[in-house]
Order: structure tokens, then sequence, then C-alpha cells
């Protein structure tokens, strides 16, 4: 009779890759409203990757783009930035038009202001501005958003209403592609301020393989390899989806209230970092 082996415990699985290839650079993901009066700690933050080299502000999202570049330009001179350029384009064909190895020329940091998102990736989809941007990041640059410009950075958006009071319902939010900066994860922005938990459990929900980081206002996510840190005056949350055993998600009307079981949630604060291939907070060690 054959003994039978106690059978041993699987490792636990790594994430996929978070960046679409090999890459050297850092994101700088801002959940928009960011200080930029007082000690403004993630513009700071910002300037700093443009250290002797150019930072460009692409206003692309902004209804107002000419106000955003003012205000941005002001701040990041001041904050000893020395070569500011600004990029605004109304149409796909005016992206086109841009000769974006000159503009990207010198270039540290690209910015994204916040608006609307999808006209950041209707814009400037597919456009050489775009292969310089992901030129800029693989060879070790800064890729910077807030708001609208930090929903971009997935392959999938979330995109919808400005104000979500229902967001527990399963058909008020959706999703379009986003510019692929990352893999795996998807950005919500504004988070707390306009109780988005339930859109961003929903797309989790969608696809479990995709972790969700929702990220409050005046606070950002500093994305370097495999690790994520906040820095900021509010939280980050983690919406981790690999051990969901039920969602209605795919089955329910768009009327009906989301459901979802064995969903793992983190909250983040202030220097805080997680681990993004083991997909837990890495915890300071104690003297």
């Amino acid at each position: 009779m054959k003994s039978i082996k106690p059978r041993t415990k699987r490792k636990s699985k790594l994430l996929a890759p978070i960046f679409s290839e090999e890459v050297n650079g850092t994101l700088i993901i801002v959940g928009g409203n960011e200080d930029k009066e007082g000690d403004l700690i993630i513009l700071k933050e910002i300037a700093k990757k443009a250290a002797h080299g150019k930072l460009i502000v692409a206003t692309v999202a902004s209804e107002i783009p000419m106000e955003m570049w003012a205000i941005y330009h002001r701040i990041f001179k001041n904050l000893g930035v020395s070569e500011i350029e600004h990029l605004n384009v109304h149409q796909a064909e005016e992206a086109r038009a841009v000769d974006a190895e000159a503009l990207f020329d010198g270039a540290k940091v690209f910015f994204f202001t916040g608006g609307d998102q999808l006209r950041i990736t209707t814009k400037l989809g597919g456009s050489p501005i775009i292969e310089q941007v992901f030129k800029l990041f693989r060879s070790g640059g800064t890729i910077a958003g807030t708001s609208a410009g930090a929903a971009v950075m997935g392959k999938t958006m979330l995109i919808g209403k400005e104000e979500n009071s229902e967001s527990h319902k399963v058909g008020n939010w959706s999703m379009a592609p986003g510019l692929g900066l990352l893999d795996n994860i998807l950005v919500d922005q504004h988070f707390a301020q306009r109780g988005r938990i339930g859109r961003l459990l929903g797309a989790v929900s969608m696809n479990p393989g995709i972790l969700g980081t929702g990220v409050d206002e005046n606070t950002a996510v500093i994305v370097t390899k495999n690790q994520l840190k906040v820095v900021g005056e509010n939280a980050v949350y983690i919406v981790d989806g690999s051990g969901i055993t039920y969602t209605n998600v795919s089955e329910a009307s768009a009327e009906n209230t989301m459901s979802c079981h064995g969903v793992r949630l983190h909250i983040l604060s202030d220097s805080q970092i997680f681990d993004l291939k083991i997909r837990q907070p890495v915890m300071p060690q104690r003297k």
C-alpha cells in the first residue's frame, strides 16, 4: 500500500508584470486637487525629477488649457525648473503634426494635467507624442499625471460621471482603453472625495487580475519597478480581487446593486510602501 505524502503549500503567485516592458522610469500618479499654494509636497516631487532638464506640461485634457498652463508654469518655475514647455492640441491631426523629437529633446518629465481622460487618449493615442512618452519612460524619465492625467496610466481606465453618488449600482460606471504605461493596474482618482469605492470594486470584479488603485485628492503614488510609495495628506486604497469567490457584475442588470465576495482592501497613508509583485504592504522593520 502506497503511503500518501502530505501536500506542500503552494507558493503564492506573483502579480504579472506591472510595466508593459522593461523600463527604468518612474510614474507619479496624483489623485487630483494637489496643493498648489502651501507646502507643494507632490509638485516638489515632480519638479525634483526635472532637475537640470526639461519638464513638459500637457494640458490636452483640460477645457481651460491656457489657465492650467499659467498655473503650472508659475509653480514649476518657482520650484526651480529651468526649462518648461507647453503641449496643447485640439485634435488628433494636430498631435501628429507636432515635432515630437524636438519637443522631447532634453526632457526628463512629462506631466498630464487634469480634465477629461478621454481627451488625452483621443487626441494623443497612436501619435508620435505618445511614442516619445514611452521612450522617455523606458529610458529613465518620469511620467506624471493628476486627476484625468492619473486615470490614463493603465491599459484600462474608468470613465463616467464626475459625481457618482450611486457607485454601488452595477451600471453606474464604464471603462475605456488607457495609454498602457501600467499593466494590470487600474487607477481611480478623487477617490474618497467622490465616493468611488463602488466603481473600483466593480472594475476589479470584472477582471480580478487587475489591481485597483484609488488615489485621494492631494495624494500621489510614486511607482518604480514593482514598488508603489504613497506621498501626500490623504490615503491610497488598493483593491485586490485575486481571492474573489463570487460577483454578480456580469449577470445583474444596470439598476441592480453590485455584490462581491472575497475581495481584499489595503489602505495606505503617507510614506507607506506596497509591493506590487506580492500584493502586500511593506512594513518597516522594528528596531
